[in-house]
């Protein structure tokens, strides 16, 4: 048995089939970690989704931006964006089953000493109150004030973590941070403007998983969403969005091991990506 940790999808179904087939992956045997956005922007979010549910218990799968933007536009809270690729899941007969699948997902996992999270933690979070803000958010997903939460998720304030946060307020930050954020100072606020590389950073900031009082650096974390970074690989971190809807490759790692699997994806080329 072996587990494998996956970067981001995007729809891109032919690529995810020729990295299974490399790591001659097993559904009877081998679990599957998604690091979020498995939908949208790439050909085939449709079968991507379809075939990720169908792995049942085989799969853990963390809810990216590109997750959350589907649930919103399928709840009509927001229109679709120009690249999206949602068209054919959104008029799919399954569509209510393969939406209630994806809005029953957790934002951040932990098992084995590893933890997973589409984008980042704040560095006041340690590993065990990130589930638990987790948990907040998951249990408002599923709940009956879903849509309305949907209405209130987006936005780039509070910028800032506190114990104190209420509302939606508190779950925003929480959502913002998990599927969004690349960049935050040492109090913690988070800068949403950057989406290059770590280079030529915003002053006062720095990569999340750089900062010097980051309460959950004893865990190794996989996170993906910041293909312009790329494969990271150390080892407290390993950031596995090395860009295939860019067209570049998609990254498996055996947690077992650390071993390193890629396919390319130079067939696929969408401006957008992230």
């Amino acid at each position: 048995m072996a587990t494998y940790a996956i970067g981001d999808v995007q729809g891109c179904y032919e690529p995810l089939r020729r990295l299974l087939d490399r790591i001659r992956f097993d559904p009877a045997n081998d679990r599957l970690w998604f690091a979020g956005d498995i939908v949208n922007r790439g050909p085939h979010t449709l079968e991507v989704l379809r075939f990720v549910r169908g792995l049942g218990n085989g799969a853990v799968t963390v809810l990216g931006n590109h997750d959350l933007h589907l649930l919103v536009v399928a709840a009509g809270v927001r229109s679709p964006h120009h690249g999206d690729t949602l068209d054919s899941l959104l008029a799919a007969p399954d569509r209510d089953e393969l939406l209630d699948w994806l809005r029953r997902r957790p934002l951040l996992h932990a098992e084995a000493d590893w933890a997973m999270v589409h984008a980042g933690l704040l560095p006041q979070w340690s590993i065990t109150q990130a589930r638990a803000l987790s948990a907040e958010v998951e249990a408002m997903l599923q709940g009956p004030q879903y849509c309305e939460f949907l209405q209130h998720m987006y936005g780039n304030k509070p910028r800032r973590w506190s114990d104190d946060l209420e509302g939606f307020d508190r779950l925003r930050v929480v959502v913002n941070a998990m599927t969004r954020l690349r960049l935050s100072d040492d109090s913690g606020a988070m800068e949403f403007s950057h989406k290059s590389g770590p280079q030529d950073l915003p002053k006062g900031y720095r990569p999340w998983f750089d900062s010097p009082q980051r309460a959950s650096a004893g865990t190794p974390i996989i996170f993906g969403h910041w293909a312009s970074l790329g494969l990271l690989l150390r080892e407290d971190i390993v950031c596995l969005d090395s860009g295939c809807v860019w067209g570049r490759s998609l990254t498996a790692i055996r947690l077992e091991d650390r071993a390193l699997f890629q396919c390319d994806c130079s067939e696929i080329r969408v401006a957008g990506g992230e």
